[in-house]
């Protein structure tokens, strides 16, 4: 398939013919959800969550559906009957022709003072490619692209270091990138990519891969 990285936590996945976007939120493309036969969201907050990005997509495609946990459904659902899916971790669903296995329950911890709201993360197609939204969780199943939150209020280097090693992924792409400098990315970049144990890499905004 082929993965097409978009700014912030926004991934578009090309098969057959067929548009997966995941997390489509304020920090992404005006147009970062457009031509998508399906859009995955994993939590609420604004740079996963645009409500206007959403609508603009299911008005453009009349096809479209959107599968999400219940925080977010209950924004838009009413918006589009039968087309806005709720679902949770364990679930599994095809979107566009991609099969999807649902992974997670909660969001990382931003401070014990700060309530924790839901957040899921999609398996998509047996582990070709695995978006974690905003929490670090290992999903039961071999990940070849793991799309790795690479800095974020929630996180530190080291946490995200031990992160690619317990899911082992062939490769790591970072996102949720967008409130990183590029003077910063070259830190990133070494220590990841020499302590992390697979493959890191990262794609700019507008460039794809093939996985």
């Amino acid at each position: 398939m082929k993965l097409t990285k978009k700014s912030h936590a926004c991934v578009r996945l090309e098969k057959d013919g067929r548009t997966l976007v995941l997390d489509p939120g304020g920090f992404s493309e005006q147009d970062a959800a457009l031509d998508a036969d399906a859009i995955l969201v994993t939590h609420e907050h604004p740079d996963h969550f645009d409500e206007g990005r959403l609508r603009a997509a299911m008005e453009a495609n009349q096809a479209a559906e959107i599968w999400t946990l219940a925080s977010v459904a209950e924004q838009i659902s009413a918006a589009f009957p039968g087309r806005v899916h709720t679902v949770g971790h364990g679930d599994t669903f095809t979107a566009a022709g991609f099969d999807i296995q649902v992974h997670g329950e909660l969001h990382a911890v931003i401070h014990p003072d700060i309530p924790r709201i839901t957040n899921v993360g999609y398996l998509v197609d047996g582990g070709k490619v695995f978006h974690p939204g905003d929490a670090l969780t290992v999903p039961d199943h071999p990940v070849e692209t793991l799309m790795l939150p690479v800095q974020a209020p929630w996180s530190k280097i080291s946490e995200v270091i031990d992160y690619v090693r317990e899911v082992k992924p062939q490769r790591a792409y970072d996102i949720h990138d967008a409130l990183l400098t590029d003077l910063a990315r070259p830190v990133y970049d070494r220590q990841i990519g020499g302590l992390g144990g697979s493959e890191h890499l990262r794609l700019t905004p507008g460039d794809s891969a093939e996985v």
